[in-house]
């Protein structure tokens, strides 16, 4: 085995930091030297124990509103440039593969400059901003769904690796499905991303109120908020007499997931990916003001598959949350098949096919690869790399 040194490029939000990390860990598991390059947001790379390490640069969004915000967010890019290049210089990196948000910019467009491949990730069914400012720097572009718009336009090479997610999801990859049967209680999840949906607050407990009150005393309800939205949905949920563990953050959901029977979710990348990793069936209402609104194009993706149900925000009503609910809850047949469905449409390997498309790309670029499968073998006895981090 060759092995290489790759730089990863991520910051910001889950949806970025989570699919780094898994590469990050295949990568070093095959004996791969790994330097993470990230912003001060990016702090949950920097553990203890970690393989890889840690380099901060400088980046910020030119998307912010007012000129002056404009001017010093490309300042602090260019800037960030310059930390990127001395860390690909400094440890003579082979690769950088970027996974969105702004951190990525100045390390793609480092590795560029120094005639190095780039490898994009693209978790949404629509490629992000940052990754559209990228695309003509790099070799490939890898992403989670079979079609992804503002790929196809750019003339990249495209290929769907999946998109990867944390050990604790892939370990509810065995848990079976069950179905609702008879007069069983039924496992109902509500997530609404990293801080909560205030429609989720807004229509469900007006939506469990218009179920009939057998069915409504079988749920057993997880439910995310806000904090700000906590006191009114319980006091919504006890006056019902439901049965309903509320809070604005679990963590423990791969585990809650795996024991639901319908889950309420947004459409982000993550929720996706893991709702398919774990195969449980879903509606999902996408967040109506993402960018480009890809969550919507997420969804569809899901629903076309078979695996949820897409029901935009801007005609949802608890009357109609409600009649789906009803329908779903008591036609076990078609939620056990948007179940497998989704567990079908789910990548469970999505790391290493990954990793696999780095390590391609770094050989057609700078000579002969050690055979894949032989590559995944981990070298229990190589050093871990020395912890450095630039300000």
């Amino acid at each position: 085995m060759t092995p290489r040194r790759i730089a990863l490029a991520a910051g910001g939000t889950g949806g970025h930091v989570f699919p780094a990390l898994s590469l990050a860990d295949a990568l070093s598991a095959r004996g791969h030297q790994v330097f993470v390059l990230t912003d001060a947001r990016g702090g949950v790379f920097d553990t203890p124990d970690t393989p890889w390490s840690v380099h901060l640069i400088r980046a910020a969004s030119p998307s912010k509103p007012g000129l002056f915000a404009k001017l010093a967010a490309v300042a602090k890019l260019a800037l960030g440039f310059l930390d990127a290049r001395r860390v690909l210089k400094t440890f003579q990196i082979e690769a950088v593969v970027g996974f969105g948000g702004y951190p990525s910019v100045p390390a793609v467009i480092a590795g560029s400059w120094l005639n190095k491949p780039a490898v994009l990730h693209e978790q949404n069914a629509v490629l992000g901003r940052a990754n559209r400012w990228l695309v003509g720097r790099a070799d490939v572009v890898a992403t989670s769904f079979d079609a992804t718009i503002g790929v196809d336009g750019a003339g990249k090479s495209m290929e769907r690796t999946g998109n990867p997610v944390r050990a604790s999801v892939l370990a509810r990859r065995s848990d079976p499905y069950r179905a609702p049967v008879d007069a069983a209680p039924i496992q109902l999840c509500v997530f609404g991303g990293s801080l909560g949906a205030r429609v989720f607050s807004d229509l469900l407990p007006a939506a469990l109120a218009l179920l009939p009150e057998p069915l409504r005393a079988r749920l057993r309800l997880t439910q995310q908020c806000r904090p700000d939205d906590l006191e009114k949905v319980r006091r919504a949920y006890d006056a019902l007499g439901l049965q309903a563990e509320v809070g604005s953050f679990f963590d423990d959901v791969p585990a809650r997931l795996g024991a639901a029977q319908l889950v309420i979710a947004r459409a982000g990348a993550s929720t996706l990916s893991e709702l398919a990793v774990i195969g449980r069936p879903s509606i999902l209402v996408p967040y109506p003001h993402a960018m480009d609104d890809h969550q919507s194009r997420n969804a569809a993706a899901m629903e076309t598959a078979g695996g949820g149900w897409c029901l935009p925000e801007a005609t949802l009503t608890a009357e109609r949350l409600a009649e789906r609910l009803e329908a779903l809850l008591g036609d076990p047949k078609t939620l056990a098949s948007a179940a497998q469905a989704a567990h079908d449409f789910g990548v469970v390997d999505a790391a290493d096919r990954l990793a696999d498309l780095v390590l391609r790309t770094v050989a057609a670029r700078g000579g002969k690869l050690a055979d894949p499968e032989l590559d995944r073998r981990h070298d229990a006895d190589a050093p871990a790399n020395e912890r450095r981090a630039l300000a």
